[in-house]
């Protein structure tokens, strides 16, 4: 997205957390919102900082009525409809949507369970379709998304660069693996039982 337009679709905190994100690469980000403000549905202190940034733009009373496409399947351009006059718009994108699941991905395996349309990337949380909106299962998802990130950089040839400098593949990993039953050091005030630890409260 470095040097793109951008359209983020929503106004709640999801949309205010992913517009000032984008802007540090993209050229510009659009904001698009249905209703009249951000105020009723986003927090305060995001309003302020896509007010803050100089490239980004919230457009108010504005959905995503349409889109178009490619012959191949990509996304072509977006179809914006004003929601009180109904006026129509056409605005151009850039090709980032696959035809299928699978139409990015390498010799099309099909993706890792929470892996995202590009290949390597795994989403986590509210940012997910289908999502139930519940910290308990955004973090459950986050720690499920670990391992996983460990099979992508073993087996896809398109990160063998990053693979050389993933900590569990690094020189910190290899010398602790030569004694693994072996604890580590433990501090000796945090050795303390509990009840020593409770006397030397006020």
């Amino acid at each position: 997205m470095r040097g793109r337009d951008v359209f983020v679709a929503g106004g709640a905190n999801s949309a205010g957390q992913a517009a000032p994100h984008l802007a540090k690469w993209a050229k510009r980000v659009t904001l698009l919102i249905r209703g009249p403000s951000l105020a009723a549905s986003m927090s305060d202190y995001l309003i302020r900082q896509i007010g803050a940034a100089p490239n980004i733009e919230v457009c108010y009373h504005v959905q995503v009525a349409d889109g178009t496409g490619t012959a191949t399947g990509h996304l072509q351009s977006l179809v914006l409809q004003d929601t009180a006059s109904q006026a129509r718009r056409t605005v151009p994108t850039g090709p980032d949507l696959p035809a299928g699941p699978h139409a990015r991905r390498p010799h099309g395996r099909p993706p890792l369970p929470l892996e995202t349309s590009l290949p390597g990337v795994f989403a986590a949380g509210d940012v997910r379709q289908g999502s139930v909106k519940r910290v308990a299962s955004a973090v459950g998802e986050g720690a499920a998304t670990i391992p996983l990130v460990h099979r992508y950089l073993q087996t896809s040839p398109a990160a063998p660069a990053l693979r050389a400098g993933y900590p569990p593949h690094g020189p910190a990993h290899s010398a602790a693996s030569t004694h693994p039953t072996t604890p580590p050091a433990v501090p000796h005030e945090r050795a303390a039982a509990p009840k020593d630890r409770a006397a030397a409260l006020p």
